[in-house]
C-alpha cells in the first residue's frame, strides 16, 4: 500500500464563500466530512486527517543562515492555501483518486492527490 496525502486548498474566493454560508449549510458540510472521515476509516485506508487553523496563523522558520529567522504568515505569498488534508493508504493512484473525488465532494473544494516519496529498497 503506498501512502497519499490527499490536500484542501482554499483561496480567498472560498473564505467569502463559506462566510455565506447559513449555519444549516455550514453544519451539512461538516456533516459530509465527518461521514467521508468515517468511510475512510472503516475501509482501512485512514492514516491521519486534520483542518488547519486560518491562514493568517501561521509562522515561517527559515533556519539555512547564520541565524534562524522567524517570521508571522504563510512562506508563499500566494492566494491559494492549504485548508485542510487527509493521510490514506490506497492500493494505487486511481483508489487514492476514487477516494479524492468522495473527500472533494464532502468538503465542497478541489483536493490534491500527492503520494509519499518510497523508501529505498536495502
Amino acid at each position: 500500500m503506498t501512502q497519499y496525502m490527499l490536500s484542501v486548498h482554499h483561496d480567498p474566493a472560498d473564505d467569502a464563500r463559506m462566510a455565506a454560508m447559513s449555519p444549516e449549510e455550514m453544519q451539512e458540510v461538516f456533516q459530509a466530512v465527518d461521514a467521508f472521515n468515517a468511510a475512510v476509516q472503516e475501509a482501512g485506508a485512514w492514516v491521519f486527517g486534520g483542518g488547519l487553523q486560518a491562514i493568517d496563523m501561521s509562522t515561517t522558520v527559515d533556519n539555512t543562515g547564520t541565524d534562524a529567522v522567524v517570521t508571522d504568515g504563510p512562506f508563499a505569498e500566494s492566494k491559494e492555501y492549504l485548508g485542510g488534508f487527509w493521510i490514506i493508504e490506497a492500493a494505487d493512484l486511481d483508489a487514492a483518486l476514487d477516494w479524492a473525488k468522495r473527500g472533494s465532494q464532502a468538503c465542497r473544494g478541489p483536493v490534491e492527490v500527492r503520494p509519499f516519496q518510497e523508501e529505498p529498497a536495502e
